[in-house]
């Protein structure tokens, strides 16, 4: 049965690939792409599939958990790096004040957590990618706690020792940005707000899945950068405005669309102008982005920012620009200030949102507190002029109507999170 879950699921993503789904919003383009180039993505992503389904199932023949040395554990906590310790902080500080045993594996080498000295949390390098996977094939616990999306979709495949698998969001407006799948076979996801549980829903529907448990829980990344948030401002006395720059990552993003444009624009301005790529970018698209540096390397008013978070590069900025990036939001929500949001008509299709029949709230309300323009009239949009402007100009009443909505039990999301993996133990272990 869940071999055929998953084929049917194959099925479906070749059958969008190959375009006999339509897109569902009427700005999406039909023509980003070929037939001929859609089949071939579509074919290959299935090869690829079941290449690594194969050796998973050859592995699993082979090895053992015993052999593997996997530890038994009610809760586990699984970080694809760095990015995400924001995540994940204030929930593993929860467990060990309630001094509850949480094992914590990770996929950085310098995971934060190694300089932390928890007496109830044992943590692991398990290393990245196929290794880390392969590792969390054999996992032994009650439930696995994950920002990772596609469970069992491509390499990430649930473990039959692993009896529930959490999806917590680590972007706040978000839940079905994600790479088309993402969230399917999850047993509950942890959700910042109301409005989230309605679209999730709309897709188990669409695509026939039994509903998952979905809690609203408050964005625990959110809780703990708005703690820290005052601890980072270094730009308090400085009369000269900064513009932070921060796109997402992948070839819709600002950077590839117009990001030469608009620095030729800032460049002569007063404005100190800090650049940062989305953290994806240096492992996708690295090399794109040194080329990128190296043609600004001499211009005195442009930095870079590679922080594994974004909390310094928020804290210091007067304006934000991004384009589709949830980044926008941490900003306005966290330091009430607007922002500038560039359409760079990013493509659905290979989303989760394909399947919805509106627009997510976080598409509309970007135009409500921010400031929306078009990347294909970068030409004729003078950006310092409206920077300028957004300065000057107050949205506080605004951005904090949209924050209560947007981010729910503001300062609680541990707490909301610890009990509900306590009670969804409780509950298995009543079951066995």
């Amino acid at each position: 049965m869940l071999f055929n879950k998953k084929c049917n699921g194959i099925i479906l993503l070749f059958m969008l690939l190959c375009g006999l789904q339509q897109p569902a919003f009427a700005y999406i383009d039909p023509g980003t792409g070929s037939m001929l180039f859609s089949i071939v993505v579509g074919v290959s992503a299935t090869i690829f599939f079941l290449v690594n389904s194969l050796i998973l199932k050859i592995r699993r023949l082979l090895f053992s958990s015993k052999k593997l040395g996997e530890i038994s554990s009610p809760f586990v906590i699984y970080s694809e790096g760095n990015q995400y310790w924001c995540v994940f902080k204030p929930i593993i500080d929860e467990f060990e004040a309630r001094e509850i045993p949480l094992v914590y594996y990770t996929s950085a080498e310098d995971d934060k957590i190694f300089s932390e000295n928890y007496k109830f949390v044992k943590s692991e390098f398990i290393g990245k990618g196929n290794r880390a996977y392969f590792k969390l094939a054999f996992l032994n616990a009650d439930i696995c706690l994950l920002t990772t999306p596609q469970l069992d979709v491509l390499q990430l495949k649930r473990s039959k020792n692993v009896k529930h698998y959490s999806h917590i969001l680590h972007a706040i407006t978000f839940s079905c940005g994600y790479h088309m799948y993402a969230l399917d076979y999850y047993d509950s996801v942890l959700c910042d707000a109301d409005f989230q549980i309605p679209l999730i829903r709309e897709i188990e529907q669409k695509r026939n899945l039994p509903q998952k448990e979905l809690v609203v829980v408050g964005s625990s990344y959110m809780d703990y950068y708005n703690s820290i948030k005052n601890l980072h401002n270094t730009n308090a006395n400085n009369d000269t405005k900064t513009v932070l720059i921060a796109p997402s990552w992948g070839k819709d993003n600002l950077l590839h669309k117009i990001g030469t444009k608009l620095l030729d624009k800032l460049v002569n301005s007063n404005f100190n102008i800090v650049v940062r790529p989305h953290p994806q970018s240096m492992i996708e698209e690295k090399d794109y982005i040194t080329d990128f540096m190296n043609k600004y390397k001499s211009c005195p008013n442009i930095a870079w920012n590679f922080d594994s978070n974004n909390i310094n590069a928020l804290s210091n900025a007067d304006v934000l620009i991004s384009d589709f990036s949830g980044v926008m939001f941490d900003y306005a929500f966290l330091f009430s200030k607007p922002f500038i949001y560039f359409n760079t008509n990013f493509n659905f299709e290979m989303t989760d949102i394909i399947d919805l029949d509106e627009i997510p709230y976080r598409y509309k309300v970007a135009k409500k507190i921010g400031k929306e323009l078009f990347a294909d009239n970068i030409d004729d949009i003078d950006i310092v002029q409206i920077i300028q402007e957004l300065i000057s100009g107050d949205k506080r009443d605004l951005i904090e109507q949209e924050k209560n909505y947007a981010w729910m039990h503001q300062g609680e999301a541990a707490k909301r999170v610890v009990d509900y993996l306590i009670d969804k133990q409780r509950e298995i272990k009543e079951k066995c």
